[in-house]
């Protein structure tokens, strides 16, 4: 296994070098839209500890992005009006992992509805904000 890169894009997230759409943050995660969204209120769930993937993250990190993931799933459902949620994890290139730094997809799912493919584009900043003011909006008031 490769070693962790502190120049991912996540990291720089982290580190305010590159901007979000925060939805969520406490302590020891940090949530934001993902701007190649698979479906509107796409959000990725993060460590803040620097953590290559599932496989080489302490437990401690696992377990409290476990805690933040079922809270922004809840939310997100709530906030689109979504008939379920679909919740991604990858390891390594294998296993479909492109930004090496532990993170979660939290996805809003409709029955009969398909996910965007994943194409590289990016979705507008406009369309981000007003989703991330939707999810806070319910964060608000659990």
């Amino acid at each position: 296994m490769t070693s962790y890169d502190p120049n991912n894009v996540f990291a720089k997230i982290l580190r305010g070098e590159l901007p979000s759409h925060t939805v969520y943050e406490d302590e020891e995660t940090l949530a934001f839209m993902d701007i190649m969204p698979r479906a509107d209120g796409h959000v990725l769930v993060i460590p803040k500890e620097h953590c290559r993937n599932l496989l080489d993250a302490p437990t401690e990190a696992v377990a409290a992005v476990g805690r933040t993931t079922q809270k922004l799933a809840r939310a997100v459902k709530t906030a689109f009006g979504a008939d379920g949620v679909t919740i991604q994890q990858f390891n390594e290139t294998a296993g479909g992992q492109v930004v090496f730094h532990m993170h979660v997809h939290v996805i809003p799912r409709w029955d009969g509805g398909t996910l965007r493919p994943h194409t590289g584009a990016m979705e507008k900043p406009e369309i981000l904000t007003a989703n991330a003011d939707k999810i806070r909006a319910v964060l608000e008031t659990v």
